[in-house]
């Protein structure tokens, strides 16, 4: 009965795959990641395969839940000597495909686990929070890496920004949700632009996430509107554009000698590694940063394509490390002039 059901399912979901997302991927994937595109392909286009990994939170402790993922067989994540793996960042994952159920958003009660795509977790733990650290989370909703960087450290401030109002409702709800009430006093919340926040708060920050509005392929690959399918990938192209402004404001924002994190959710080399290069050739204020090490040490857990880029990394899909895809690339201010 349950194979029948889980068939059926997966039927049902096999209809929803938009054909002119996955055509137009077909073309640009297998030629950017080779042979590899086949098995990223499959992941993405079966989701009885995608895992959740289960963010534990410092401020509700589930102790009991703790025991039951490990009896579960669930196990933490980053196991491995990673440069920057803060004890209170408490993240586990199962091998097997398994999404244990969402908690309910109530007034007054924090939750006590956030689910997430693992590899999202990355540009977190890149950014090397410190207690009492100003920190910039650009385009902050729906707030899953603002919950994880509040499990790291205690910032002295952080300014989560997010210029969609819809999703910014989103992100309200979310820190809501997650943090108690004595912390939420060093966190603030604004609905600017991203591309404006160098010039409103220049060299304010020691630390900057820019998450970047991208391609989302996982989502974009089961649009249910075929014709607003075909007019986002009309649009594509533009996005690298917007991703360059967001991270020139960003790096105005950033204090000289901080650290700034990138990263998006598409597998796409135009809005990755050629954005990147971009910042770095136009940009005499900033380096790139090694960021190798940190894929060494995670290579039990993710499985990572080559990017050409020292400061660069690529989480693919795997067969049982169904995490990313997510592309995270580490950069520091000198101390010298602007872009």
């Amino acid at each position: 009965m349950l194979t029948r059901l889980k068939a059926k399912s997966e039927r049902k979901l096999a209809k929803q795959i938009c054909k002119v997302v996955l055509d137009h991927f077909e073309k640009q994937y297998s030629r950017e990641l080779g042979d590899a595109w086949n098995t990223v392909r499959d992941i993405l286009t079966s989701p009885s395969c995608w895992q959740y990994a289960v963010l534990l939170n410092r401020f509700n402790y589930p102790f009991e839940l703790e025991k039951d993922l490990h009896l579960k067989g669930y196990h933490s994540l980053f196991q491995g000597s990673l440069p920057y793996n803060p004890k209170s960042m408490k993240c586990y994952l199962s091998r097997t495909p398994h999404r244990m159920p969402s908690e309910r958003h109530q007034i007054g009660n924090l939750k006590k686990f956030y689910l997430l795509n693992a590899a999202s977790l990355l540009p977190v733990l890149a950014l090397e929070l410190r207690h009492g650290e100003k920190i910039l989370d650009l385009c902050a909703a729906p707030g899953g890496k603002s919950i994880a960087l509040l499990q790291c450290a205690y910032p002295g401030y952080l300014h989560c920004n997010e210029y969609d109002s819809l999703r910014l409702r989103w992100l309200r709800q979310t820190l809501e949700s997650f943090i108690p009430q004595p912390l939420v006093n060093v966190i603030k919340v604004s609905e600017l632009d991203g591309r404006e926040m160098g010039d409103a708060q220049p060299e304010t920050f020691d630390k900057v996430l820019v998450d970047a509005p991208c391609s989302n392929d996982r989502s974009w690959l089961f649009s249910s509107d075929s014709q607003k399918a075909a007019y986002r990938i009309s649009q594509r192209r533009n996005l690298p554009v917007l991703q360059i402004e967001l991270l020139r404001s960003a790096i105005k924002a950033l204090r000289p000698g901080g650290l700034l994190v990138y990263s998006t959710c598409t597998l796409s080399k135009a809005e990755n590694q050629d954005v990147i290069s971009e910042v770095l050739n136009s940009c005499n204020n900033i380096m790139p940063v090694d960021i190798k090490e940190m894929a060494r040490a995670c290579s039990q857990d993710f499985t990572f394509a080559p990017t050409g880029q020292e400061c660069g990394l690529l989480v693919i899909p795997d067969k049982g490390k169904a995490w990313g895809p997510m592309y995270v690339a580490k950069l520091k201010k000198s101390q010298t002039t602007n872009c």
